[in-house]
């Protein structure tokens, strides 16, 4: 993990290892005084005075244990060193206690039945300049601790340090940590500082007993803290001026991650934790030390300096890194939330599991087996997580993408050590893309505000980098902008998932989404955001292995993502130059203008909703919407559906009497007499044998009628499996036979399967739409069809318009990502369009029941 994009030469880590010798040599000093403090006797030779605030960092030797380094100090030195008030020698201590009315014993019985104790950040030995000394004394119940703690308490007041102390002996520490979150959590880090170490590790010992005892208790009373401070202190990632301390993913997460490991639920925060954590403890030092105040809110005006004093170019830079240590932070916090989770949760008896195979079957299982699910191709929910599946192969290039889309759209996190897997050893698309890996990657954007988390998961192990190299000009880039919520990779993804809800509004929901995910890629780049990233986004359309024309589409949508809301908002949409205007600017691409203001109106509304509260509002909506339908409106033509085209080898099999099928690896290709239901009855048998249905094409390919009056009609399907290895080529064309003999009651089965499946809610998504395109075309009614794809669903379309009476004269079907595009041109059984505006919509009702 790379936790800085700029340095000054090797300044940065000299600063930072400046940083930690200081605050080593500090806590080291301070541990003298303090062992002094609780010396033998009065007139043992201690320090008189308090280390510097920020001494010269000078690298030391610490022992394990403070309170056996104990040494004389030159108080005049370090008085001199420190500039700070202090109290001078013993005598003067007992001055200081007299004044308040205090006696010392003139005999201190020494530290038997006593021990000072650092809990907090001087307990974990990374006290910053501002930072508290968090103390507590602890005894067995002496007659004179209060002299004891006087002795102590009085030096460090005098001094200017800032005090949270108590004396408590171990059953009462005991009994506080018990019922109070944050001294258990002190208590929880204690170390020794002086006085006797069997007391101190009875706490200790104590302490670590009863949270582990009271796990599920205190674990799900620290969560709830947890929540009510995020929801206070915001995303530390995204924070203009963050708390580096309180907010998600700052420092007191990382403490909480080490409590949780305390109580043996999760392992302890790993290596890149660790750094992210070292990072925002220097960059606190550095804010302490440069302001000269304890506050750990990191404000504008402050963080050139703050820059400067780490090493780092500019400020930008200190954002930029402290966005990557807070998202790495949070990452590893959210896999361990969920394992407390599963923890907390009631426990239940074990149970018979069925395994499942590679190939999606079940079998017997054992009785506490882990739960296996299939939730894709590759792809199984295992614990609440998706994992991989035993037989997935890793040299397949949309592996990758394929599962990280099954993980959002079952609305699951992917397991962390899968995403290792994957990063380590699975295979990555060549350029250009498969169609298989761009479809992965479409699905997983459509899968919405579910995607965030599967996508940083990606991103957290380097994957989307490799995907996308690209990316990394605008990864963790900060916007200095108080309406931008969200960096600028992270508003990128924030703006694909708010554009998940738009893709019924679209004839391309493919393009949407990608589109959403590059309309600011540019901002990576010097220039206007806007034309540098229409250049980056025709490279990358090309690399992600979309046609010309969809490259130039998604070109023009990077160009132009703010030419309807800037323009709506500042020129008068009522004047026709304001219409002219945006026609010209969408006329790049010829022919998909329509297409193409359609799209930017939704990219809109998901840039908006993306970019904050401040950004988007009903006023500028209405104005887009109202600006977006004039433009549509003045414009003619568009991009007509393309006329079904085979290839000569499957056009060949309409030239066979009777049927002819041909299974070759996804390409399903059927020749048969035309029938009433043809079409949703082949895409039933594919459902059948679990292969989803990508694209469809049907066409009445034969110029002459067969000898029975009827022509042939040619089905072309490209089918996937849903999981596992693909059915056996032999079997689903004798499945197919059987269907086009009417000896295969396809509905009948398909039921019996659906009510054999588990169902589960994964993510939410927009309804289902069904519309009746007018004037498409003049001898049939043309059903378009929008729906979020699932198994079975072209034979529950098709078999909604065979029960209206209808026949598919031709059919146009597409699933792009997780979303399916379905036209289909049907006639009556005269061979008429329907006409009838109450048929035409007990047609569309029945469809959308049928979906539902």
């Amino acid at each position: 993990m790379v936790l800085a994009h700029g340095t000054v030469g090797g300044q940065r880590h000299e600063a930072r290892a400046a940083l930690a010798a200081a605050r080593a040599a500090r806590a080291a000093d301070l541990d003298r005084w303090l062992t002094g403090l609780l010396g033998t006797t009065p007139e043992a030779e201690a320090p008189a005075t308090p280390p510097a605030t920020t001494p010269t960092p000078t690298p030391s030797a610490e022992p394990a244990d403070a309170a056996t380094a104990a040494e004389p100090v030159d108080t005049a030195a370090r008085a001199k060193s420190t500039g700070l008030a202090a109290a001078t020698r013993p005598a003067d201590l007992a001055g200081t206690a007299e004044a308040a009315g205090l006696a010392l014993p003139g005999s201190f019985a020494g530290a038997d039945g006593v021990a000072l104790v650092a809990v907090g950040s001087y307990g974990r030995r990374e006290l910053t300049p501002g930072g508290d000394l968090d103390l507590v004394l602890l005894h067995r119940g002496r007659p004179d601790v209060g002299q004891v703690a006087d002795r102590v308490w009085y030096p460090i007041w005098d001094s200017g340090l800032r005090l949270d102390h108590s004396v408590r002996t171990v059953q009462e520490a005991r009994t506080v940590a018990r019922t109070d979150m944050k001294a258990a959590l002190g208590l929880l880090s204690a170390r020794r500082i002086a006085g006797e170490a069997a007391i101190v590790d009875e706490l200790r010992a104590a302490v670590l007993a009863d949270w582990r005892a009271d796990a599920r208790r205190r674990l799900a009373e620290l969560a709830e803290m947890c929540r009510e401070r995020w929801e206070t202190q915001g995303e530390l990632a995204f924070l203009l001026e963050p708390d580096l301390k309180e907010a998600h993913g700052g420092l007191r997460d990382v403490h909480v991650m080490q409590a949780v490991a305390a109580s043996w639920v999760a392992s302890a925060p790993n290596a890149r934790v660790r750094a992210a954590h070292d990072l925002l403890l220097d960059i606190r030092h550095a804010l302490h030390e440069t302001t000269g105040r304890a506050s750990d809110r990191l404000v504008l005006q402050e963080q050139e300096a703050v820059a400067q004093a780490l090493g780092m170019l500019d400020a930008n830079v200190l954002l930029r890194s402290i966005a990557e240590a807070a998202r790495t932070i949070t990452y590893a916090e959210d896999h361990l939330w969920r394992r407390v989770e599963r923890f907390c949760a009631p426990r239940r008896a074990p149970v018979m599991r069925a395994r499942t195979d590679a190939a999606g079957r079940r079998g017997a299982g054992e009785r506490g087996a882990v739960e296996r699910s299939p939730v894709g191709d590759g792809a199984v929910e295992q614990e609440g997580e998706v994992v991989l599946a035993r037989g997935a192969d890793l040299d397949d290039p949309a592996l990758v993408l394929r599962v990280a889309a099954a993980a959002a759209q079952a609305d699951l996190p992917l397991a962390p050590a899968t995403v290792d897997r994957l990063a380590q050893g699975a295979a990555l698309p060549a350029v250009p893309w498969p169609a298989t890996a761009r479809d992965a990657l479409v699905a997983l954007l459509g899968a919405g505000t579910a995607a965030i988390g599967v996508w940083e998961a990606l991103d957290q192990a380097g994957l989307i980098v490799r995907l996308l190299p690209d990316w990394e000009r605008v990864r963790n880039r900060p916007q200095r902008n108080p309406v931008h919520t969200y960096t600028v990779d992270r508003h990128l993804v924030e703006a694909a998932a708010r554009a998940a809800a738009l893709t019924r509004e679209v004839a391309r929901p493919d393009l949407l989404l990608v589109g959403a995910l590059l309309h600011d890629i540019g901002k990576g780049w010097p220039g206007d955001h806007s034309t540098s990233g229409a250049v980056v986004a025709r490279d990358m359309g090309t690399r992600l292995g979309f046609p010309p024309g969809d490259v130039q589409v998604l070109e023009t949508l990077v160009r132009h993502h703010l030419l309807l809301p800037e323009t709506a908002t500042r020129r008068d949409i009522d004047d026709p130059v304001t219409v002219e205007t945006v026609i010209k600017a969408v006329s790049a691409v010829p022919g998909r203008e329509r297409e193409i203001v359609e799209l930017l109106a939704a990219l809109a509304i998901a840039d908006g909703q993306a970019t904050g509260p401040a950004a988007w509002g009903p006023w500028k909506a209405r104005l887009v919407a109202q600006l977006a339908r004039r433009a549509i409106g003045a414009l003619t033509g568009g991009t007509p559906p393309p006329a079904p085209a085979l290839p000569p080898e499957q056009l060949a099999l309409a030239r066979h009497d009777g049927a002819a099928i041909r299974v070759a690896g996804s390409r399903i290709t059927i020749a048969a007499p035309d029938r009433p239901g043809l079409l949703w009855k082949a895409a039933g048998v594919l459902a059948l044998h679990r292969l989803a249905v990508r694209t469809a094409r049907t066409v009445n390919a034969s110029p002459r009628p067969s000898d029975d009056g009827r022509t042939t009609a040619v089905l072309d399907f490209t089918a996937v499996p849903e999981y596992g290895t693909p059915p056996d080529p032999a079997a689903l064309e004798a499945d197919l036979r059987r269907m086009l003999a009417d000896r295969l009651h396809v509905a009948d089965r398909l039921e019996k399967r659906a009510r054999a499946v588990r169902v589960r809610p994964g993510v939410a998504v927009p309804p289902p739409r069904v519309s009746i395109v007018d004037d498409a075309s003049s001898t049939a009614t043309v059903v378009e069809v929008r729906a979020h794809d699932r198994p079975g669903l072209l034979w529950r379309i098709g078999q909604a318009l065979g029960e209206c009476g209808l026949q598919v004269r031709a059919a146009q079907v597409d699933t792009l990502g997780a979303e399916a595009v379905d036209v289909f041109y049907v006639v009556d059984a005269e061979g008429r369009a329907l006409t009838d505006a109450d048929e035409l919509d007990h047609v569309r009702r029945h469809v959308l029941e049928a979906l539902a």
